[in-house]
């Protein structure tokens, strides 16, 4: 079975954003817009105040034990570039996260418009009520997923730090993993909306991990970039469930 592709995924997110401009989809956004202006704005000024007040701190904390001279550059390097991605992984996957959980209704909404309008039917029907309980629930489960898995990532990173030549593979894995997580935060919509479970979503897009590795790298970059992740997590929605309707078998949305 194919993994799929890296273009072809990163492509699905072109193809949210030229979708979401037509008329028929713009309610569902105007709504998850306004939220991440807000959160835009408050995320954006707490990095630039406390960034690099935080990195001066952790560097200076180092102690001066005497064999630890010769380790202290090492250190501070592996300081410097595991808080850098850190910060820039926290601040876009922050500010999707936070979007995703006050703006989940509106995405399920969002997802399930963009289903039918590719394949003309429709999830299963329900009540506002019982898709917003099921969509913020939805978004907390995901939410332990990338709190748990992600521990275990930046421990593996940080003694990657202190293997020679494997260094280099460090910053490849921390994008890898935030690659990873962006493709499942938003093709979870349809498969959420299909009333599908997180552990046979996470299997069945695990098929396709080219694909998806490749289409959240490019929802990654554009979450990190002010003003632009305004506008990309909701043609972020749309791509991850064509990459969703597009990769997975029929049997899938069944």
């Amino acid at each position: 079975m194919s993994s799929g592709n890296l273009i072809t995924g990163a492509n699905y997110l072109v193809s949210g954003a030229q979708l979401i401009t037509k008329p028929k989809f713009r309610l569902f956004i105007i709504v998850p817009i306004l939220v991440n202006i807000a959160i835009f704005i408050v995320l954006t000024s707490v990095m630039f105040n406390y960034f690099s007040d935080v990195v001066d701190a952790m560097v200076g904390a180092i102690p001066d034990w005497s064999w630890l001279e010769g380790f202290k550059s090492t250190i501070a390097w592996i300081i410097s570039v595991l808080s850098a991605f850190i910060a820039i992984v926290l601040y876009g996957y922050s500010f999707s996260v936070i979007t995703n959980i006050l703006a989940a209704p509106f995405y399920g909404f969002l997802a399930e418009r963009v289903e039918e309008h590719i394949t003309g039917n429709t999830p299963p029907s329900e009540s506002i009520v019982s898709m917003t309980v099921r969509t913020v629930g939805r978004e907390l489960v995901k939410l332990w997923y990338f709190i748990s898995r992600g521990f275990l990532v930046f421990i593996a990173a940080f003694i990657l730090g202190f293997i020679p030549l494997a260094q280099f593979f460090l910053p490849v894995l921390l994008f890898l993993w935030a690659a990873w997580s962006m493709a499942i935060q938003y093709s979870d919509y349809c498969a959420d909306n299909n009333q599908i479970g997180f552990t046979q979503f996470r299997e069945g897009l695990a098929e396709k991990r080219f694909s998806a590795w490749g289409f959240g790298s490019l929802v990654f970059i554009g979450s990190t970039i002010p003003l632009v992740n305004i506008f990309v997590l909701p043609a972020a929605v749309a791509g991850g469930t064509i990459l969703w309707i597009k990769e997975q078998p029929t049997s899938r949305l069944a």
